[in-house]
């Protein structure tokens, strides 16, 4: 899965890449900073300590992306 998501303090989207079949999982923050995981489970956890939904402007996006990521944990 990849997604953008757009933060509502920078005019660059965020990235959120998971990819288990090539062992992926990268996050690029409003800053244009990123962040590289081991697994989707912490990833995951990253975004729970890091990220809220009032932090983007697609909230409902936001809630995709962990119930998306909450998949590939559970499989």
């Amino acid at each position: 899965m990849e997604y953008e998501i757009k933060n509502i303090e920078s005019a660059i989207p965020c990235l959120v890449v998971a990819d288990p079949d090539n062992g992926r999982f990268m996050i690029r923050e409003a800053d244009t900073s990123g962040e590289v995981f081991n697994s989707p489970r912490e990833m995951l956890f990253w975004i729970y300590e890091n990220w809220t939904e009032q932090d983007f402007e697609d909230k409902a996006l936001f809630n995709e992306i962990l119930l998306s990521l909450q998949q590939i944990v559970q499989d």
